[in-house]
């Protein structure tokens, strides 16, 4: 019994020595709460930290790499493809994907297909060519894969989806610094921000800082009435509506 207890106090030590191996990351952002009012311009947030080698400051700290992912709240999406007929655009097709990212953004210290496959960015979503959109749907993968080409494509032109090849600067060989704007047309939510520590193509660590995205203002007060009382919230459209209908007839009636 002893040697048993003595081989799994020597297994633990093992581990956690092996644990203490790689490196940890301490990430930090400047803006863990962005308010979204009237007047709203967008945000530009400052990503930071250090990675701290447990084997020395100068031991492995100058072969990392790091890839900052800053990923918005997911929602189902419904892509629409025209046509134009007899000189009419139509729908021509579409496509469903159960939980594309609202938004999407990517900054490394340097190309991320210099730092690892494309398996491992894959896995990790390094890239907005990486993305998993959790297509829906019985479709063809031809076309499944060039509807999601699309989706990136169109949130790329919006601001919403974004990649920053030369976008983290690491200093003296264990701080690291990235920034990411978001746009005007940001959707609220949690936003999770994961930071990797790569080296010789492996992540080593990974760390996530959250962010959250709310409504401010009268808007968050109407955001925030909508979903606590829906019942009364319904009930004053429907007589806001119905007055507004009501003052335009008069108005229209006199003239």
């Amino acid at each position: 019994m002893r040697l048993a207890q003595r081989a799994a106090l020597a297994a633990l030590a093992w581990l956690t020595l092996s644990a203490q191996r790689e490196p940890v990351l301490v990430p930090a952002v400047s803006q863990s709460l962005i308010e979204v009012q009237q007047g709203f311009t967008g945000a530009r947030l400052l990503l930071y930290g250090a990675v701290i080698d447990p084997a020395g400051a100068g031991a492995r700290s100058a072969d990392y790499d790091i890839v900052v992912v800053l990923k918005g709240p997911s929602e189902a999406v419904r892509i629409r493809e025209k046509e134009r007929v007899a000189g009419i655009w139509a729908n021509a097709g579409s496509s469903d994907f159960r939980s594309a990212p609202a938004f999407f953004a990517v900054a490394s210290s340097r190309p991320v297909r210099e730092i690892v496959d494309e398996r491992t960015a894959a896995i990790y979503e390094l890239g907005t060519d990486f993305i998993q959109l959790s297509p829906s749907g019985q479709i063809e993968p031809e076309e499944q894969a060039r509807f999601a080409r699309g989706l990136v494509e169109l949130r790329r032109r919006q601001g919403l989806y974004q990649e920053d090849p030369r976008g983290v600067s690491i200093a003296e060989k264990v701080l690291y610094q990235a920034r990411i704007d978001l746009p005007s047309n940001v959707t609220t939510g949690r936003y999770t921000a994961e930071t990797f520590a790569i080296a010789r193509g492996r992540v080593l660590a990974s760390a996530t800082a959250r962010i959250e995205v709310v409504k401010a203002g009268l808007e968050g007060r109407v955001v925030t009435a909508s979903q606590r009382w829906s019942f009364f919230y319904g009930l004053g459209a429907i007589a806001l509506s119905l007055g507004m209908g009501w003052l335009a007839g008069r108005l229209f009636a006199r003239t």
